[in-house]
């Protein structure tokens, strides 16, 4: 059995039930106005279209955003989509995913020593020559005398 999308929101479920009280006496070819329309606005308080168009435009908003988010909602769900000629093939998606080579780990003038890797302790200085230095500890000034 295929469950309306309804029965499994209480809240959809209440609101669908108000709306239906509410046009219970009213004829089954009427539309209900837009909220906020002139339509709408022309109606009078107690009217219970008017309430009606309130309990659908606040439940539409609920389940799905404002009036521009369905708006995209619809466009993304029934819009064009580009062609699957145009899509990356199995081998193009195989070689993206295949491992990179790991970046190596290079100490920069100006910047403060680097932890190395897999060596608890050590830091990757700027020697005074532009070389790579490791030393255990992470002061500048210990890149120099080394």
């Amino acid at each position: 059995m295929i469950r309306p999308h309804t029965g499994d929101d209480p809240v959809a479920l209440w609101a669908s039930a108000r709306v239906t009280e509410l046009l219970e006496d009213q004829d089954a070819k009427t539309v209900l106005p837009k909220y906020g329309s002139m339509a709408w606005q022309r109606l009078r308080g107690d009217d219970p279209l008017k309430a009606a168009a309130v309990l659908t435009a606040a439940e539409m908003w609920r389940r799905f955003g404002g009036e521009f988010d369905v708006e995209a909602w619809l466009q993304d769900g029934y819009g064009s989509r580009e062609p699957l000629a145009s899509r990356k093939t199995i081998a193009e998606l195989d070689a993206a995913a295949r491992p990179k080579p790991a970046h190596q780990l290079c100490a920069v003038a100006g910047w403060p020593p680097v932890a190395v890797p897999g060596r608890p302790g050590w830091w990757r200085h700027y020697g005074p020559a532009s070389e790579q230095v490791d030393l255990p500890h992470n002061h500048r000034s210990g890149a120099a005398a080394a």
